[in-house]
Order: structure tokens, then sequence, then C-alpha cells
């Protein structure tokens, strides 16, 4: 589903693999901040966002069963230390430990998806490692042989093996409130509470089990699930999922201590949310370095607000090298379409709108 046209997908710019660039910011450019103060970023929230929005789904997990492929191609087109935009839920911390951005938005229509995104915030915050993580996120006891070299396949299988506790649940849901209400002082929203509970009780009823339409129902034949996601590879078969490794989990974690990873609501073909984040950066002299689209493209197509969109991106400060990151159908699997990712030239895409 390309943007505007398909051979913006053969004109897609390289640089020097840069992965081994540690610590965050440590290419930042412009002026943008080192870390938000609590306050600082909850007012960004509120000031960047819109009002809340509806989707089909509660769109708790990725249902881009190949979302990793396009890794290999992604960590040579986009430059590190600038900004990463994105939507969704998971996927978007594998994107930002390749990309390793300075400060990432997450834009999405439903508040529900910003509710996730700060369950997600105090778990990074809260946890040790990535074990300590997952052990969290389930609500199952942390179990014994697992070190801090294990893969995420490793993991996963071991998790798999441990039943769900509602006492793990319980002290770990007050301590994800306290760590947001409390620690950080967000002025959360009864809705909001709401919200962060029926998200971390989906994670604890379906465990790395979940699917995205577990608590819905709706959704393609195939769906994966969290243990799925994460033992996926790239192209070149190596896993580079956001638990694949310690230094891909801790530069989230890094990013999200310092409060640089902002959850946003808002529409993609709205009036303030994109354009908002544009005027932040530019006056920052900050530019992006890539977008994850998903598959939102059509339903701007079905809506109507597709020249909206592209005046939208058009706004955003770009260079040649910043980056789409999209779904698209890529693959065959057993029980139905696995949704793969596909890049594409942000800059020539929207001067293929007309808009530039």
């Amino acid at each position: 589903m390309p943007l505007v046209t398909r051979r913006a997908f053969l004109a897609i710019p390289l640089l020097a693999v840069w992965i081994g660039v540690s610590g965050v910011g440590a290419t930042a450019e412009g002026k943008l901040p080192a870390r938000l103060t609590d306050q600082e970023f909850w007012n960004l929230i509120d000031d960047i966002s819109e009002s809340n929005g509806t989707f089909r789904s509660d769109n708790l997990l990725s249902n881009e069963g190949r979302f990793q492929y396009v890794i290999p191609k992604l960590v040579e087109a986009a430059r590190p230390g600038g900004v990463y935009l994105g939507v969704g839920p998971e996927q978007n911390f594998t994107y930002i430990a390749v990309t390793r951005p300075a400060i990432a938005f997450i834009v999405d229509v439903r508040r529900g998806n910003l509710d996730l995104h700060l369950m997600y915030k105090a778990l990074f915050e809260l946890s040790a490692d990535r074990i300590d993580f997952v052990s969290r996120l389930f609500s199952r006891k942390r179990p014994a042989g697992l070190g801090p070299a294990a893969t995420a396949a490793e993991i996963f299988f071991a998790y798999l093996q441990v039943e769900p506790s509602r006492d793990v649940y319980d002290r770990n849901l007050r301590e994800i409130q306290h760590q947001l209400g409390g620690r950080h002082g967000f002025a959360l929203t009864s809705d909001d509470v709401k919200g962060i509970e029926h998200v971390y009780d989906a994670f604890f009823r379906f465990g790395p089990a979940i699917q995205y339409s577990s608590t819905e129902g709706l959704g393609a034949a195939y769906q994966p699930t969290y243990s799925d996601l994460m033992v996926a590879t790239d192209s070149i078969g190596q896993p580079r999922g956001y638990l694949a490794s310690r230094e891909s989990f801790n530069y989230v974690k890094e990013l999200e201590t310092r409060n640089l990873v902002v959850p946003v609501v808002g529409n993609f073909a709205g009036a303030k949310a994109i354009r908002a984040v544009g005027a932040y950066l530019k006056a920052r002299d900050a530019t992006v370095s890539a977008f994850y689209l998903s598959n939102v493209e059509q339903y701007l197509r079905l809506q109507r607000g597709w020249n909206t969109f592209c005046a939208n991106v058009a706004a955003l400060p770009l260079t040649e090298t910043s980056t789409f990151i999209r779904a698209g159908h890529g693959g065959r699997v057993s029980r139905g379409t696995a949704l793969t990712a596909e890049l594409g030239d942000m800059a020539a895409e929207v001067e293929g709108c007309g808009l530039r």
C-alpha cells in the first residue's frame, strides 16, 4: 500500500551501518532534550494530543508477523540520533531499538494506546532486566535458570511453563499505579486508571499467548502471539526484537526512564497532533529519522483523509534519509497472510503528493 508512488521503494538512501553506536542521545541533533521532566512530559502529551478517537480493536499487540523483516535495510536508511514517530503497540520498541532515536513520539487515534504505553513505561522503569520485565508484563513468577545472556526464545519458552499469579498481578498493578501517579505525579484521569488496569488485566489473562484480537475476537485468521513476535527474525535470520538482547532492551528502558518515549492521542489526518510534533521538532532543529505507519494509510484513504495526512507529513522536518516504515502483505503462512514491513523515502513521497 504505497503512500504515493512505488518508485520511492526503489530509491531508499543508504548510510553506513551505525548499529554499534551506543548511548541514548549520543548522536542527538539540534536542541533535543537529554531528558524531559515529569511535568514537561505530561504537558507535552496534553499540548500535542487531540480528542480521543475510536478503532475497531484494542490493538494491544501487533499482528504484523514479519515486522522485523525490513530491519537490515532500515538500519542503513534511518540515521541515528534523530526522531522516531510511530503508531500502535509494542513493535515500536523494536524499531526504536534499531533506529536509536534521541526521542520518540507514538501517535495513535485512541487514548487506550496512550494508556498501553504508560503501562509499558512503568514496567520498563520498574524492571531490572528483560527477564524481570517479562515477569511483570505477564504477572508470572520469574523462573529459575535464566541468565542475562538468555535469548528471547529461551525467555519465552520458560515463561510459557509458568502459571499466572493473581498475587503477582495485584502487586504489580499497585506498583504501576504508584510509579505513574505517585512517583511521576502524572495527572491520570479516572478513565486512564481504568484503561491501564484493562490493558494489564489482558496481559495477565492471556499471557505470552496474547494476540492482536485476544480481547475482542477481531482480525485475520493468522495472528502471531507475543511469543511469536519476540522470537521472530529479520530478513537475514537475525533476531532483532526489543527483547532479543540486553542492549536493545536497555536502550528502550533508558529512553523511557528519561521520559523520551512520548505517547500522543492523535489522528494522522487530524488538525493538531502531527503538526504539533513537527513544530516541536523544528523549534529544536531536529528532523525525523523514521516514521512507522503500520497500515493506517488504508484507513486514511477510506476516510478521505489522505490529502490532510500528506499535508501533515509535509509539515514535519525531513531529510533525504527520513524513512517510512509501513505494513504490507509479505508472504503466506499456514493459516493466512503474514504482514511484513516495507520502507519508503519520506521526502520523495511527500513531494509526490504535490504539497512541496
